[in-house]
């Protein structure tokens, strides 16, 4: 398994290229499911695992890892699957998430596919585990499934939207009742804390699921005449999405002359120093990790003080 993971650097060539990798592998049946390959630190045997008092039910453990302590959370049972019995042959993928390091119980690892987010595709309304996936595809003529990992994570400590009254008390914000926003995520679990979180500025959301739809519903305004740059304060756009990513979705605004100069802020759980470059190559505006209420509220300031500079 040690080398199933290959250099961040080579990965880093597919950002812009609305391209990704996905790790594929199993859980407690013969369907595959997958990750996004930049979420995931390495994959490995399980080490000795140690139990902890009053754990989540979805928590196998605790494992050691070169000196840090991770939660092991069995993915199969945490979407609705059968459980899966953890033993010294058993394999965990470890992943980072929003600042946060966590290994994942897996039956075992297939293999990893180089992608265009084009043939990733929203999850059918009919798909019984459809409330934990955030996306579909086929490799092989094989269905696979992508989960998403957002929402699992936050009904195990769940996420927190409210932002401190000593933020909420700033007169910049006062400015930003009424405007509006553009939200795009295919994460239910990341709109809503957006949508939680905005809405306390009294903000006016839109909401679109992947990139594509977000391009479209931008070009469709600027068809109708409106002046799209005016209308939005602001876009958050998602990194990882089907159909089309956040750095392509940015690259498009900025090819269009209607909509360049949007200010967009890339809002995603990859990992800051790797974004932080991408977002200067496809020309975002602003880098911000998901989940930190305060921060995202401070952006938004930072979006209203560039106004006043520029009156």
């Amino acid at each position: 398994m040690a080398g199933i993971l290959d250099t961040v650097d080579q990965r880093t060539q597919l950002v812009g290229e609305n391209r990704l990798e996905i790790l594929m592998f199993r859980l407690a049946g013969r369907q595959l499911f997958a990750i996004n390959v930049f979420k995931v630190q390495e994959v490995l045997q399980l080490p000795k695992l140690t139990l902890m008092p009053q754990r989540h039910a979805f928590v196998c453990g605790v494992v050691n890892l070169r000196g840090q302590t991770l939660p092991v959370i069995d993915l199969s049972q945490a979407i609705g699957m059968r459980p899966l019995q953890p033993g010294p042959d058993s394999t965990i993928i470890v992943t980072e998430y929003n600042r946060s390091v966590q290994a994942f119980l897996v039956g075992g690892v297939d293999r990893i596919v180089n992608m265009n987010w084009e043939a990733i595709m929203p999850p059918p309304t009919s798909a019984g585990r459809q409330h934990y996936l955030t996306a579909i595809t086929k490799v092989d003529e094989k269905l696979v499934e992508v989960i998403d990992v957002e929402k699992v994570l936050a009904e195990i400590v769940p996420y927190n939207a409210k932002v401190s009254g000593e933020r909420l008390a700033d007169p910049v914000l006062a400015r930003a009742r009424g405007r509006e926003v553009l939200l795009v995520d295919d994460s239910s679990v990341a709109l809503a804390q957006l949508r939680d979180t905005l809405s306390q500025l009294g903000m006016k959301l839109h909401v679109a699921s992947d990139g594509l739809k977000a391009l479209r519903l931008l070009k469709s305004w600027a068809d109708a005449g409106e002046n799209v740059c005016e209308k939005l304060l602001m876009v958050f756009t998602d990194a990882e999405m089907p159909e089309m990513d956040g750095y392509r979705l940015t690259t498009e605004i900025r090819s269009d002359a209607r909509l360049r100069q949007l200010y967009v802020v890339l809002h995603t759980s990859l990992s800051g120093s790797f974004n932080e470059s991408m977002v200067k190559k496809v020309g975002c505006d602003n880098f911000l990790s998901k989940f930190q209420p305060d921060r995202l509220v401070e952006v938004v300031k930072q979006r209203l003080l560039l106004d006043t500079a520029t009156a």
